[in-house]
Protein backbone atom coordinates (compact mmCIF):
# COMPACT_ATOMS: atom_id res chain seq x y z
CA UNK A 1 0.00 0.00 0.00
CA UNK A 2 2.80 1.94 0.47
CA UNK A 3 3.62 2.58 -3.47
CA UNK A 4 0.10 4.03 -3.65
CA UNK A 5 0.67 8.05 -3.78
CA UNK A 6 -1.43 9.89 -2.14
CA UNK A 7 -0.97 13.25 -4.06
CA UNK A 8 -3.75 15.47 -5.49
CA UNK A 9 -1.90 15.87 -8.91
CA UNK A 10 -3.78 14.59 -11.81
CA UNK A 11 -4.32 10.81 -12.04
CA UNK A 12 -1.81 10.43 -8.35
CA UNK A 13 -5.76 11.26 -6.65
CA UNK A 14 -6.33 7.31 -6.09
CA UNK A 15 -9.07 7.68 -3.44
CA UNK A 16 -10.65 10.80 -5.43
CA UNK A 17 -10.13 13.24 -2.33
CA UNK A 18 -7.52 15.48 -0.76
CA UNK A 19 -4.49 14.20 1.62
CA UNK A 20 -5.90 16.84 3.94
CA UNK A 21 -9.69 15.54 3.75
CA UNK A 22 -8.41 11.90 3.76
CA UNK A 23 -5.69 12.51 6.97
CA UNK A 24 -8.86 14.53 8.97
CA UNK A 25 -11.45 10.91 7.91
CA UNK A 26 -8.46 8.85 8.99
CA UNK A 27 -7.80 10.52 12.54
CA UNK A 28 -11.82 10.21 13.07
CA UNK A 29 -11.80 6.61 12.13
CA UNK A 30 -8.48 4.94 13.29
CA UNK A 31 -9.51 4.00 16.52
CA UNK A 32 -12.42 2.09 15.39
CA UNK A 33 -10.96 0.48 12.18
CA UNK A 34 -7.29 -0.42 13.62
CA UNK A 35 -6.63 -4.23 14.12
CA UNK A 36 -3.56 -5.35 16.19
CA UNK A 37 -0.70 -7.68 14.41
CA UNK A 38 -0.55 -10.86 15.48
CA UNK A 39 2.33 -13.59 15.88
CA UNK A 40 1.33 -15.00 12.68
CA UNK A 41 0.33 -11.95 10.38
CA UNK A 42 0.45 -7.90 9.75
CA UNK A 43 -2.97 -6.77 10.33
CA UNK A 44 -4.00 -4.49 7.39
CA UNK A 45 -3.07 -0.77 8.04
CA UNK A 46 -6.23 1.37 9.14
CA UNK A 47 -4.91 3.88 6.16
CA UNK A 48 -5.20 0.34 3.90
CA UNK A 49 -8.86 0.10 4.95
CA UNK A 50 -9.60 3.21 4.52
CA UNK A 51 -8.37 3.53 0.76
CA UNK A 52 -10.22 0.38 0.02
CA UNK A 53 -13.36 1.72 1.52
CA UNK A 54 -12.83 4.88 -0.27
CA UNK A 55 -12.08 3.82 -3.44
CA UNK A 56 -14.42 1.11 -3.57
CA UNK A 57 -17.16 4.19 -3.18
CA UNK A 58 -15.40 6.86 -5.31
CA UNK A 59 -15.28 4.38 -8.38
CA UNK A 60 -17.60 1.31 -7.17
CA UNK A 61 -14.72 -1.44 -8.73
CA UNK A 62 -15.82 -4.60 -7.94
CA UNK A 63 -13.86 -6.87 -4.94
CA UNK A 64 -12.09 -8.99 -7.26
CA UNK A 65 -10.31 -5.52 -8.98
CA UNK A 66 -10.09 -4.05 -5.40
CA UNK A 67 -8.26 -7.74 -4.56
CA UNK A 68 -5.53 -7.26 -7.34
CA UNK A 69 -4.95 -3.44 -6.59
CA UNK A 70 -4.62 -3.36 -2.60
CA UNK A 71 -3.34 -7.45 -2.51
CA UNK A 72 -5.92 -7.93 -0.47
CA UNK A 73 -8.29 -10.85 -0.36
CA UNK A 74 -11.85 -10.28 -1.84
CA UNK A 75 -13.39 -12.11 1.75
CA UNK A 76 -11.42 -9.41 3.88
CA UNK A 77 -12.36 -6.44 1.63
CA UNK A 78 -16.12 -7.39 1.91
CA UNK A 79 -15.63 -7.61 5.59
CA UNK A 80 -13.12 -4.40 5.50
CA UNK A 81 -15.68 -2.27 4.15
CA UNK A 82 -18.70 -2.76 6.17
CA UNK A 83 -16.79 -2.06 9.24
CA UNK A 84 -15.16 1.24 7.98
CA UNK A 85 -18.43 2.49 6.38
CA UNK A 86 -19.58 1.73 10.17
CA UNK A 87 -17.08 3.79 11.60
CA UNK A 88 -17.55 6.63 9.21
CA UNK A 89 -20.92 6.89 10.19
CA UNK A 90 -20.29 7.09 13.38
CA UNK A 91 -17.57 9.65 13.10
CA UNK A 92 -19.39 12.11 10.71
CA UNK A 93 -23.07 11.40 12.21
CA UNK A 94 -22.53 15.28 13.57
CA UNK A 95 -21.39 16.78 10.42
CA UNK A 96 -23.05 15.60 7.81
CA UNK A 97 -27.54 15.67 7.51
CA UNK A 98 -29.66 13.16 5.97
CA UNK A 99 -32.50 14.33 4.91
CA UNK A 100 -35.25 11.68 3.97
CA UNK A 101 -37.56 14.11 2.23
CA UNK A 102 -36.79 12.86 -1.52
CA UNK A 103 -39.03 13.46 -4.08
CA UNK A 104 -38.50 10.34 -5.95
CA UNK A 105 -39.23 8.39 -2.47
CA UNK A 106 -43.80 8.54 -2.95
CA UNK A 107 -43.30 7.20 -6.16
CA UNK A 108 -41.13 4.25 -4.95
CA UNK A 109 -43.54 3.81 -2.35
CA UNK A 110 -46.18 3.45 -4.68
CA UNK A 111 -44.26 1.18 -7.17
CA UNK A 112 -43.64 -1.15 -3.83
CA UNK A 113 -47.39 -0.94 -2.49
CA UNK A 114 -48.77 -1.89 -6.28
CA UNK A 115 -45.70 -4.74 -7.22
CA UNK A 116 -45.17 -5.71 -3.65
CA UNK A 117 -41.52 -5.28 -4.12
CA UNK A 118 -39.15 -4.78 -1.83
CA UNK A 119 -36.14 -3.28 -3.23
CA UNK A 120 -37.80 -1.19 -5.49
CA UNK A 121 -35.45 1.51 -4.69
CA UNK A 122 -32.41 -0.02 -5.90
CA UNK A 123 -34.30 -0.67 -9.64
CA UNK A 124 -35.50 2.21 -10.15
CA UNK A 125 -32.49 4.53 -8.57
CA UNK A 126 -30.17 2.17 -11.13
CA UNK A 127 -28.25 1.16 -8.23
Amino acid sequence: MEDINYEESGDNNFVRMSLQDFEIILEKVEPEIKKMNTNFREAITARERLSVTLRFLATGDSYTSLQYLFRISKQSISTIIIEVCDAIIKALKDHVKFSYCVPFLDGILLFQKLTYINDSLGAISGI
